[in-house]
C-alpha cells in the first residue's frame, strides 16, 4: 500500500467515526478513557480550603483532595477508621486518636498527629473565620502526643465522633508556608486525588493521587464541571458528555428514566428542605406572628407530592427521622392559608414586602411554589437567585441584612440534631438571624449531656421552642437524586458523600 493511498485511507475511516458510534465508540465518550469520570454540579465549588465551608458541591470536591479524620460506613452510617484508625476515651473530656502510619501528603511530606491538631485548631481560630467552627466548638484543645492525636472537650461530647467523620486534615507547614488565600486555590492534601486544574467558575480535574496509601482507583481523572442549567445538566448526560449529575429534581429524573442506558441513583438523605427566617433584620419577619403566617400558608403535602413525586418525606421540625434528636410525636406542619391571612392582618402585614434568597443548589420549582403560596395570603415574594457562594456569603453575613426569607437544604454530615438547630438558630452562629436565650441554653445542655434519653428529652425541648418562635420552617425530608449514566457502579449514601474511591468507570 502506498503513502498516498494509505493516507486516504486513514482519513477516510476518521470521517466516517467523526460524530457518529459506527466505530463502536460513543462519540461524546470517545475521548474518556475508562478512567476518566465526568461530573456535572450545580454550581462551581465556593472553596478548595476544606476549613472553610462545607455546602454540598464544595465538599464534593475538596473531600476527595484530602483525607478525612473518620469517615462512615456507607451502608450502616456507623463510625469507621479512616485516618485515625482507632481512638479512645482516657476520662470524659479526652480522646485519644491513633493516627495510620505511613501516610504522606501528595508533596511526599508525612502527614502526621501534629497536621490533624492543627487542622482542628485552624477551625477553632475565630480568626479564620470558618463556616464549620459551631461543629467543633466543643473541643477546647487539639494537640500532638507522639503518634496520637489528643483531643480535649470543654464538656463530654456526645457527637464529638460524628463530626470527626467530616474533619479534612491539611499540612500544617505548606498552609503557614504559602498562606490561607493560597491554600484554597491550590491546596495539597493526602487523599485519593490531587488537584490538576482549576478554572474558575467552570471545571475543577482532579487526578489519581499515586502517593495515596489506600488501594488504587479505578477512577484515575475526576472532571467537575459547573452546570447551573438543570436542563444542560439533564442533556449532559443524553449526549453523554457527563457521567453522573447531581442535585436533580423529580422532572429531570423523569426525562433520565426515559433513556435505557441512563439510570437515577437515589437514597433518602438526613438533608432537610427548609425556609429560614431573618428575625433580626428581616423587616415583617421580625414578627413572630409574620413567621407563623408563612408557616400557615405554605402547602408542605403540595410541594411532597406535586413536585418532589416520591423523593421526600414530612417531617414536623427542623431535622430528619435519620438525624438522632427527632421526635416522631411533634405534630406535623398545619397548612392554613384561612389562619394566615388573619395573623398577617394582626401583625398590620398584609401586602408586606418580603426578599426571599435562594441559589441555582436549590430547585427553583420548590421556591416558586412558596413565593405563589405566600402570595396567595397576601405576601408580595420577591426572589433573589445568585450563585452558590455568593448566597453563601449574604446568608453568614453578621449585619443580618440579606432579606426576610431563604430556602436552603441543610445537612451536617453528622446524622444529629446538634448539626441542624445549634449552628442555623443558636444565637451568634454565622448562620443564625435568631437569638433566644430559652433556646441556647437547651442546645448547650444537649451537647455535654452523654445520656441518650436525656438527650433526647432536650430536643424534645428545642424543637418544641422552635415550633413556637418558628425561626425556621422544615418542609420535607429530602432524597439525594443524581442521574447516571451506564458506565458508573457506585451507590450513594444518606450522608452524600461523593467519595471517587468509591467509583467505578468502565
Amino acid at each position: 500500500m502506498n503513502r498516498r493511498f494509505r493516507t486516504t485511507l486513514i482519513l477516510l475511516i476518521a470521517t466516517l467515526c467523526f460524530g457518529t458510534a459506527a466505530c463502536g465508540i460513543e462519540p461524546a465518550t470517545a475521548s474518556r478513557g475508562p478512567g476518566t469520570i465526568v461530573i456535572d454540579t450545580a454550581n462551581y465549588p465556593s472553596t478548595l480550603d476544606p476549613g472553610k465551608q462545607y455546602d454540598t458541591d464544595t465538599y464534593s470536591v475538596y473531600r476527595n483532595i484530602f483525607d478525612q479524620l473518620l469517615r462512615r460506613d456507607s451502608r450502616t452510617n456507623a463510625v469507621v477508621p479512616w485516618l485515625a484508625t482507632s481512638w479512645r476515651q482516657t476520662d470524659p473530656v479526652t480522646w485519644r486518636f491513633t493516627m495510620r502510619q505511613g501516610v504522606t501528603f501528595s508533596d511526599g511530606s508525612p502527614l502526621t498527629a501534629g497536621d490533624a491538631a492543627f487542622s482542628i485548631n485552624r477551625i477553632l481560630d475565630k480568626k479564620f473565620g470558618s463556616q464549620q467552627y459551631a461543629n467543633f466548638s466543643v473541643i477546647s484543645q487539639a494537640s500532638a502526643d507522639g503518634a496520637d492525636l489528643v483531643v480535649r472537650t470543654s464538656v463530654p461530647s456526645p457527637t464529638l465522633l460524628s463530626y470527626l467523620t467530616s474533619l479534612s486534615v491539611v499540612p500544617q507547614a505548606y498552609v503557614q508556608r504559602v498562606g490561607d488565600k493560597q491554600f484554597a486555590v491550590a491546596p495539597i492534601g493526602s487523599g485519593p486525588f490531587v488537584l490538576r486544574s482549576a478554572t474558575a467558575g467552570s471545571e475543577v480535574v482532579l487526578q489519581a493521587n499515586t502517593r495515596w496509601w489506600g488501594p488504587p482507583t479505578q477512577i484515575r481523572t475526576a472532571v467537575f464541571r459547573a452546570v447551573p442549567n438543570m436542563a444542560s445538566r439533564v442533556a449532559d448526560l443524553q449526549s453523554r458528555k457527563a457521567d453522573l449529575a447531581t442535585a436533580l429534581t423529580p422532572d429531570a429524573a423523569d426525562q433520565i428514566r426515559r433513556d435505557p442506558n441512563l439510570a437515577i441513583l437515589s437514597t433518602p438523605t438526613e438533608r432537610v428542605a427548609y425556609v429560614a427566617f431573618n428575625a433580626i433584620g428581616g423587616g415583617p419577619t421580625n414578627d413572630p406572628r409574620v413567621r407563623k403566617a408563612i408557616a400557615e400558608a405554605i402547602d408542605y403535602q403540595a410541594l411532597i407530592n406535586n413536585l418532589q413525586r416520591g423523593y421526600a418525606q414530612p417531617i414536623n421540625s427542623m431535622a430528619t427521622p435519620l438525624a438522632f434528636g427527632y421526635d416522631r410525636s411533634l405534630p406535623n406542619n398545619e397548612h392554613d392559608p384561612d389562619d394566615a391571612k388573619r395573623l398577617l392582618r394582626e401583625a398590620g402585614a398584609v401586602g408586606a414586602k418580603l426578599v426571599m434568597v435562594t441559589s441555582p443548589s436549590f430547585d427553583p420549582q420548590i421556591v416558586q411554589a412558596i413565593q405563589a403560596d405566600l402570595a396567595a395570603v397576601g405576601l408580595q415574594v420577591e426572589i433573589q437567585n445568585s450563585d452558590q457562594a455568593t448566597y453563601l456569603k449574604k446568608v453568614q453575613d453578621p449585619a443580618h441584612n440579606w432579606g426576610s426569607i431563604r430556602f436552603g437544604k441543610w445537612s451536617c454530615s453528622c446524622l444529629d440534631s446538634d448539626g441542624v438547630i445549634y449552628p442555623l438558630f443558636h444565637t451568634g452562629e454565622i448562620w443564625s438571624s435568631y437569638s433566644n436565650p430559652e433556646f441556647d441554653e437547651i442546645v448547650e445542655q444537649a451537647r455535654e449531656v452523654i445520656d441518650p434519653q436525656q438527650r433526647m428529652a432536650l430536643y424534645r425541648s428545642a424543637f418544641e421552642l422552635l415550633n413556637r418562635d418558628l425561626p425556621g420552617i422544615g418542609l420535607f425530608q429530602a432524597y439525594a437524586v443524581y442521574g447516571a449514566n451506564s458506565r458508573l457502579q457506585w451507590t450513594p449514601d444518606a450522608s452524600e458523600s461523593l467519595f471517587l474511591d468509591q467509583m467505578k468507570v468502565s
